[in-house]
């Protein structure tokens, strides 16, 4: 199988694409515009795959997505390529709502016409795959509440708010014009190679440089924390066994406050990382709240269950054995860290980028 994924140098596409390229035989496009957060020295394990392609192209750009189709006949689609940071949002809806609406649209008109031109087997054959968030559903209430693929959407950011409206077009393109189309809806990710403005990364790397580790409000938030190559897994199971026209919510039964998180990874750092920047004395001392953000949700909680009973599939990582390979990973990897604070890695981009087959 070819699989061309979009956003495949961010977070979790290039996740994605490690799990394929190293535990499948299946071939990967990458299709990345290469926006602030794409990162081609994720992938650079895999790059010299001769199973793997690399083209900067823009989602919104038709004409040149069309060519990538053309050019390399997939056999699916996974699409994760979006802006997705709330503060940002906040900051410029504007991109949001050109990359995640404007985009899935260009994309799902191409992938349309690709897939209307495909022989009987292959069309039959064909998927396309739409990763989302559970942002979409608002957030909840009662603590024994929780996400199912029936809840209704109710974002409240610009940036839920644009991806609740990019999974609608695709269950349209299902239900008006046939597209084969599935659709996940994740928790919070963390794990090796997030961008360090995330919660995860930022806390790790502030505290190892004596800064400031900021927490909204009183940091009483809860989120669902997800490992993202137990992420990546799900996905690639969703591709290849999933049901047409269905929706998987993908959860890592780990609920935290964030305040919980960023006390855990002071002590893992206090164990881990014990020689602290000058006048620290402990890791958890440079904890700040600062005001909280407009419209934040307080709680998101998934309910995994139908990608469990039948997919099979659950999470391998423990927030507990996931964190610390986390913190592990980011200590070991601070150089790679360096390259993205300092905006390097945008210079370095012309070795990474695969054989082009």
């Amino acid at each position: 199988m070819k699989v061309l994924v979009t956003g495949g140098a961010g977070f979790i596409g290039s996740a994605v694409i490690r799990h394929i390229l190293k535990n499948t035989p299946d071939f990967v496009v990458n299709v990345d515009k290469l926006t602030y957060a794409g990162n081609l020295e994720s992938l650079a394990s895999v790059s010299d795959s001769e199973r793997y392609a690399f083209e900067q192209v823009d989602i919104c750009d038709r004409e040149a997505l069309a060519r990538v189709f053309r050019d390399h006949q997939p056999d699916a689609v996974m699409h994760l390529a979006a802006e997705s940071h709330v503060d940002r949002s906040i900051d410029g809806p504007g991109d949001f709502i050109q990359t995640n609406i404007v985009g899935t649209y260009c994309l799902l008109e191409v992938a349309r016409g690709y897939w209307q031109g495909l022989d009987a087997q292959r069309k039959a054959g064909f998927r396309f795959h739409h990763i989302s968030t559970d942002e979409v559903y608002g957030d909840l209430e009662g603590p024994e509440h929780l996400f199912t693929e029936q809840t209704p959407y109710a974002p409240s950011s610009p940036y839920s708010a644009s991806k609740a409206s990019s999974d609608h077009l695709v269950r349209a393109w299902r239900r008006t014009f046939g597209l084969p189309t599935l659709i996940t809806n994740c928790s919070n990710n963390y794990g090796p190679y997030h961008f360090p403005e995330k919660l995860i990364p930022l806390m790790i790397l502030n505290a190892l440089e004596g800064k400031p580790l900021p927490v909204y409000g009183k940091g009483n938030q809860v989120r669902d924390w997800l490992y993202v190559e137990d992420h990546a897994r799900a996905l690639y199971e969703v591709v290849t066994r999933g049901k047409i026209g269905e929706t998987y919510n993908i959860g890592g039964h780990n609920e935290k406050q964030n305040i919980e998180v960023v006390r855990t990874l002071c002590g893992l750092l206090e164990e881990l990382a014990p020689k602290k920047p000058a006048g620290v004395a402990r890791y958890a001392d440079l904890i700040t709240f600062v005001a909280d953000r407009p419209g934040h949700d307080h709680r998101y909680a998934i309910n995994a269950g139908k990608i469990q009973r039948e997919l099979g599939w659950t999470p391998r990582e423990t927030f507990e054995s996931g964190i610390r390979k986390t913190v592990h990973w980011y200590l070991d990897n601070l150089d790679w860290c360096r390259r993205v604070q300092d905006g390097s890695y945008r210079r370095e981009r012309l070795g990474l980028r695969g054989n082009g087959n």
